[in-house]
């Protein structure tokens, strides 16, 4: 089963570099532009690796909550269509499960019919939507979603992208209190805490780029999390994050990942 797409079809700016696409040039696909290249040569060559191990998290998470059996995903700031994606990670473990895909990018928009395509006994949707609006966000989810049963909530690699000044905690704060007892928070994080030498380089490329980004510590990432009972290993750099084996090789990371368990 699969939802409809959005009508509208919002103006894609391709002289300035966008966040998505960008990730989307890191991960090795398609859709991204000149802007998009020219403005990731321009930051730490790291920076690729963290993107890929960023992923290697959403992939190990999301089948370890499938496997948990959460049947139920909200996926926000889900990104371009990278395969494979969080429904079919989760789809080729429990093929019921729903998914709800919400990102305000239009880029995103455009390829929404890859992010649709669910097993028979699923279902996906996809929201053109914005992470600021998250009331908004949660009601239209209802149309897909049961908020009588458990979901899991996936926040990832988004909300370094919002600034103090825009409330990223309340707005985190906003989604989880609407999410059932045994719901879970999966998110991920940038941070400079293992390379602090690059931490100077990226804000300026970002800057340059016009890109918001604040980076976070350990300590400002963990509360995301407050109320929220951490699933073991706990708050880690992404490469140390794992349920199952085998064992991630463990590198130095640009982000710090996390699952959380909504208890009440």
């Amino acid at each position: 089963m699969t939802a409809g797409i959005p009508e509208p079809q919002p103006r894609i700016d391709t002289s300035k570099p966008h966040p998505a696409r960008v990730y989307d040039w890191f991960l090795g696909g398609k859709e991204n532009y000149p802007a998009d290249q020219e403005f990731a040569r321009t930051l730490p060559e790291e920076t690729r690796g963290n993107a890929a191990r960023n992923r290697a998290f959403m992939h190990r998470a999301s089948a370890w909550l499938a496997r948990e059996g959460i049947d139920q995903f909200l996926d926000i700031g889900a990104g371009i269509p990278t395969e494979p994606n969080l429904h079919q990670i989760v789809q080729a473990i429990t093929p019921t499960a729903r998914i709800v895909y919400a990102d305000h990018d239009p880029i995103v928009l455009r390829h929404a019919e890859a992010l649709l395509v669910s097993t028979p006994e699923g279902a996906t949707d996809y929201l053109h939507a914005d992470v600021r609006e998250p009331e908004a966000i949660l009601e239209q989810a209802k149309g897909l979603l049961d908020f009588e049963r458990p979901i899991a909530l996936s926040l990832i690699a988004l909300m370094h992208f919002l600034p103090d000044d825009q409330d990223p905690y309340g707005i985190t704060r906003t989604l989880v209190d609407a999410l059932p007892a045994g719901s879970y928070l999966a998110l991920s994080h940038g941070t400079a805490d293992q390379h602090p030498e690059l931490r100077q380089e990226m804000e300026s490329a970002y800057k340059k780029g016009a890109i918001a980004l604040q980076i976070r510590t350990r300590a400002e990432v963990e509360t995301f999390f407050e109320g929220l009972e951490l699933v073991e290993p706990g708050l880690v750099p992404a490469a140390e994050w794992y349920r199952e084996g085998p064992a991630p090789v463990v590198e130095r990371s640009g982000f710090y990942v996390g699952v959380g368990r909504v208890v009440r």
